[in-house]
């Protein structure tokens, strides 16, 4: 494992050891990664207190490849969610959603509780619409939103859904909200903050995100209407999305500027609605605890499909970048899970 002269420029470089990680437990990580033992990881990234510690890569187009990293889109959105609210262009995240759309009604299954929905309950997964991806039965589900042409009537015209017994309710939830995987919420942000800003919403990511962090190569994909995909498929850099996770382990700022507030970072990470057990859920962020022999790791994620994921560590000041192309394997999720419990977290011992 090498640190190119670039990056080590970009973002200074440390040895493990001197960051207090034990580099037998990082190259035990490598050897598994290239034995097989962790298939399809496409690459692996580690920085500790702002430094560069572990960067490898383990398929042919290496650190120039654009990692589609799937829903970790969704984490990038609410930086720009946030990002609006500082400048202005966004009251807050009580704003109504459906206010921004008034050349969309009438909207198929009216109900008043529609006007009632709130950016917040995009943000946090937990607004009334009937919308599941982990439920193939949905309405909502994301596969129905890709077989038709306009995704952002698709979001507004979905009913309310309903709890049956077996389900709780939100009031009876903890943080009063009811958890419901839903793609079609964040997509629907995109037209939203164009309406917002009065700005094409890549153009404004590039503006006000991508540039003040030196991020120039990048890839989005687009609804069929010609606006930025802002639920899933943005394709970066692994360093890249370093840089986003170390943006906001430092509370908004990149190499000493300003780029999002304090306020927004801590907002959005904290939780708002609980998944299961073990995992709690911010703005479109995943709050995920991992106990391991006796110890419990608090962490912070941007989560894509495949297992791809961006790590953040606040009590180590660490960030951590596993990239993966396991979109058709069973499980992936915990497959990268072992190998943070399993080398990462135990390098940290």
């Amino acid at each position: 494992m090498t640190i190119s002269p670039m990056a080590a420029e970009e973002w200074g470089y440390a040895k493990p050891s001197d960051a207090g990680l034990n580099p037998r437990s990082l190259e035990a990580m490598d050897a598994a990664v290239r034995k097989g033992d962790f298939k399809q990881v496409t690459s692996i990234l580690i920085a500790s207190d702002g430094k560069l510690v572990y960067e490898a890569y383990y398929d042919a187009e290496g650190e120039a490849a654009l990692r589609n990293t799937r829903s970790v889109t969704k984490s990038v959105t609410d930086m720009l969610v946030g990002i609006a609210i500082d400048k202005g262009s966004l009251s807050g995240v009580e704003a109504p959603v459906f206010d921004f759309f008034p050349e969309r009604q009438p909207v198929r299954h009216p109900d008043p509780r529609k006007a009632k929905i709130t950016i917040e309950d995009l943000l946090s997964m937990s607004s009334l619409l009937e919308c599941d991806d982990q439920n193939q039965y949905s309405r909502g589900n994301e596969e129905s939103m890709y077989l038709i042409e306009d995704w952002t009537q698709f979001a507004l015209d979905l009913p309310i859904k309903g709890f049956p017994a077996w389900t709780p309710k939100p009031k009876d939830s903890p943080y009063g909200r009811s958890f419901s995987y839903c793609t079609a919420g964040p997509t629907l942000m995109g037209p939203l903050l164009e309406k917002a800003t009065g700005e094409k919403v890549d153009h404004f990511a590039q503006r006000t995100l991508f540039n003040p962090l030196g991020i120039s190569k990048l890839q989005w994909q687009y609804t069929p209407a010609g606006t930025a995909m802002t639920g899933g498929g943005l394709a970066l850099r692994s360093r890249d999305l370093l840089k986003l996770g170390q943006l906001y382990l430092d509370g908004g700022v990149w190499q000493g500027k300003r780029v999002i507030s304090e306020q927004w970072v801590r907002q959005s990470t904290a939780p708002h609605v609980r998944v299961d057990d073990t995992t709690d859920y911010g703005y479109w962020w995943w709050i995920k605890s991992y106990p391991l022999e006796g110890k419990t790791y608090r962490t912070v994620m941007m989560q894509g499909s495949g297992g791809n994921k961006v790590v953040i560590m606040p009590e180590q000041r660490l960030v951590a970048v596993i990239t993966t192309t396991n979109f058709q394997v069973r499980s992936p999720h915990a497959i990268t899970d072992k190998l943070l419990t399993d080398y990462v977290f135990k390098a940290l011992r």
